[in-house]
């Protein structure tokens, strides 16, 4: 049996164990571990020239009052300030050997939602719950890079409006086909379990747009909703970014940005759903997080 024991640290001797040791592996090996504190000056060294802070911020120098403007723009559209989304974006065209500055966009930003369809398959469908109440997975306050899974209450309140940016590639294989992204939102009414459908119809071939659609008022008492993306004999690409479900003045769309739509949590993480569960995922089908090019 194993034992276990604890010891209580006067102020000075907390700060004196934590400028040397550190916690590791909060959830499944609870450990002690050292703390690299102190970087010599050649490690400093090394750091500085891996960074890529140096060359992102000498290309963001050189740009006019205009092109900075541009970025600003684009990332009100997701929550950064104009610099930050030209930092994200210009480490990953630099880290995957893409050449040049990317010209920014107020319908995508850095990375976005890729379905993409070839034979044998000609259909995909994925699905993001939205239940009274899951778990998130949120950074901890004052931790650089640490986080925790949170308790979310989503109590519907309508109108809820859905949309998207998108741009789809995408060609027909028969009668009957489709590319929807909806909500079905779940209600009681009069003793009854009831659906309601709430969709937007995406074109097969179009450049980037943006896509909107409101569900104002319904009777009786709505208690969940799901999202979906339905794509039903097509085959090709329908790229995605910027999800919005927004009821309560708040945008409850997770991952709304499509950094990773095929994330999979583990470890204490594994209450966390994911982003978008597959439904229907036919060899030939995929979706995954992408940068535009």
């Amino acid at each position: 049996m194993a034992r276990s024991g604890y010891i209580i640290l006067t102020t000075q001797e907390e700060e004196a164990y934590f400028n040397v040791l550190r916690s590791a592996d909060r959830f499944i090996v609870p450990r002690v571990t050292k703390n690299i504190s102190i970087i010599s000056r050649k490690r400093k060294k090394v750091l500085t020239q891996k960074s890529l802070l140096p060359t992102v911020a000498a290309l963001w120098s050189a740009m006019s009052d205009t092109e900075r403007s541009a970025w600003s723009a684009a990332g009100a559209y997701t929550g950064l300030s104009g610099w930050k989304l030209f930092v994200k974006d210009q480490s990953y065209r630099i880290k995957n050997d893409i050449s040049g500055v990317a010209i920014p966009s107020n319908f995508h930003q850095a990375l976005v939602g890729q379905l993409h369809i070839e034979a044998p398959s000609d259909e995909i469908k994925i699905v993001q719950p939205h239940p009274y109440s899951y778990y998130v997975m949120n950074k901890v306050v004052g931790s650089k890079s640490m986080y925790s899974p949170v308790l979310v209450e989503e109590k519907l309140v309508l109108p809820l409006q859905i949309g998207l940016s998108y741009k789809a590639d995408l060609v027909s294989t028969g009668s009957g086909s489709f590319a929807k992204f909806y909500a079905v939102i779940r209600r009681l009414y009069q003793g009854n379990n009831i659906n309601t459908l709430l969709e937007i119809d995406l074109d097969f071939q179009t450049d980037w747009k943006t896509a909107t659609s409101t569900l104002s008022y319904l009777l009786g008492q709505y208690t969940s909703y799901q999202l979906y993306f339905h794509l039903y004999k097509v085959r090709g690409d329908l790229y995605i970014d910027n999800i919005k479900a927004i009821h309560s003045s708040q945008n409850w769309a997770r991952d709304k940005d499509c950094n990773d739509i095929n994330q999979v949590f583990t470890k204490a993480f594994y209450q966390i759903p994911k982003h978008w569960a597959a439904l229907v995922l036919p060899v030939g089908s995929w979706y995954e997080s992408v940068y535009p090019t």
